[in-house]
């Protein structure tokens, strides 16, 4: 079991049982330290994977032992369990692996008061015990309606009456907890709704690895039902997909900036690999960058003033202090969010009048593109960005003809090429590999850019 960039994870047949339980009550007792256990209750939640339902069962055990009432939020985003735990000032587990594969799995655990911290996730690994909890029966309440319910109130008034009247939007639903959410909100504001590529089972869909094999059917969707937008999430509804209606993905930070530009933010955080246009655009009061991870965005927010939105490359999108739509104070929900950049990016183009792909062109945005090489073990990865790091001449070398002119290690390594273009190698926090993100000043040089850091990461991963 490991902690990443976003919760616990780990194999699933070794999370479930015990290893669950015991991360449970190790929770618990570090809330206990905080005073922090709430009003009783800990909200549990749980994505679609088929070992889900057994691990949360095993989080239940581990809160009724607590003399907690444990309390079944179902199969929901997590975004909407959180708000849920927060406005009845409790605790909340969500039961999800995200994106990663689907032998996997993973716990992420809110405080009363939201995400927690990497001070949390220390002060949980110091309250892990050896200690076994024991099977036994126990009573869960059901609040699944409640939750859900509470989450599209969230975004019911949102936009303008009818403001997506006349658009037809493609719902990608494979497999996500946020599908049937996001067909109503969107009809809520006025879409037709398409529903495409509904499983009954759990794939592992991660939106920012657009070369996937379960995104081919996209394009031919858009052009086959005569789409303006095809909208989806990952597993757990916290990390936004839209496609444009020429059949383009949009890149998850142009989300993330669209939406703080909608909701009127002063300040905006960020990871250091999203779109350097974000400070271009000259929108934002002060941009902040930070870390990969969402307790790294959650914790600059809380150091912001009011008027704060945060989001990460991968599009999930944070909503501080201070903001208002439509003269009305939209409630802070300071972890990751799938269905509010999509509600806002869409509510822009309509408000402009504009086609999506024609509201992205008013950005001045570095040509972005990500991928990244699976099943790479850490210590490989690890090596490689210490080398690269630490020894110049092999760096010189392996740059070659793109020269260096420049190297941010915020997180991973972010380097900066003689043509001003950018080439940024780090390992994910959260599964077992290495990720290259770059920038090009046209789409060209960023295909080439990622096509040589890609060849270049396979070839040293493999000697």
């Amino acid at each position: 079991m490991k902690f990443g960039t976003s919760g616990l994870r780990g194999l699933a047949v070794e999370l479930e049982g015990q290893a669950a339980r015991r991360y449970t009550a190790a929770f618990l007792r570090h809330l206990q330290s905080l005073n922090a256990l709430g009003g009783g209750k800990v909200f549990l939640g749980r994505d679609f994977r088929p070992s889900s339902p057994q691990i949360a069962r095993d989080c239940a055990i581990a809160i009724a032992q607590f003399g907690l009432e444990p309390v079944d939020c179902g199969t929901i985003p997590t975004p909407a369990l959180a708000y849920h735990a927060m406005a009845a000032g409790c605790a909340a587990i969500m039961v999800t692996g995200s994106h990663i594969p689907v032998d996997r799995n993973g716990l992420k655990f809110y405080l009363p008061v939201g995400e927690i911290s990497k001070a949390d996730e220390a002060g949980i690994v110091a309250g892990l015990t050896d200690e076994p909890v024991a099977d036994r029966e126990i009573a869960i309440a059901d609040e699944a309606d409640a939750a859900t319910e509470r989450y599209f109130q969230r975004f019911a008034e949102l936009l303008p009456d009818r403001a997506l009247a006349g658009q037809r939007i493609g719902v990608f639903e494979h497999s996500t907890v946020a599908r049937d959410l996001l067909t109503r909100i969107m009809r809520r504001a006025g879409a037709e709704v398409v529903s495409l590529g509904r499983i009954d089972g759990f794939v592992a869909v991660d939106t920012e690895a657009f070369g996937d094999e379960v995104f081919a059917p996209l394009s031919g969707w858009v052009a086959g039902e005569k789409l303006d937008a095809i909208v989806s999430a990952d597993g757990d509804g916290d990390r936004p997909l839209l496609m444009d209606a020429k059949g383009n993905f949009v890149r998850g930070d142009v989300l993330g900036l669209l939406a703080a530009q909608f909701l009127g933010a002063r300040t905006v955080v960020t990871p250091v690999t999203s779109n350097s246009a974000i400070e271009r655009t000259g929108y934002f009061g002060s941009v902040v960058r930070t870390r990969v991870g969402s307790p790294y965005v959650v914790a600059a927010m809380d150091e912001a003033d009011d008027g704060v939105v945060g989001f990460e490359a991968n599009g999930g999108t944070f909503v501080g202090y201070g903001i208002s739509v439509r003269g009305a104070p939209l409630p802070p929900l300071p972890t990751r969010d799938a269905v509010l950049p999509l509600l806002c990016v869409l509510g822009l183009a309509a408000e402009k009048g504009l086609a999506i792909a024609d509201l992205i062109e008013t950005l001045p945005l570095q040509h972005a593109l990500a991928d990244r090489l699976q099943n790479v073990p850490s210590e490989r990865s690890g090596a490689f960005l210490h080398r690269l790091a630490t020894d110049r001449d092999y760096a010189e070398t392996l740059f070659g003809p793109h020269g260096i002119a420049g190297l941010s290690q915020v997180d991973g390594l972010q380097f900066r090429t003689a043509a001003g273009n950018m080439v940024h190698f780090r390992a994910s926090g959260n599964a077992p590999e290495l990720r290259c993100y770059v920038e090009g000043d046209t789409p060209e040089t960023a295909r080439a850019l990622l096509n040589w850091g890609m060849a270049v990461a396979a070839k040293e991963m493999a000697g």
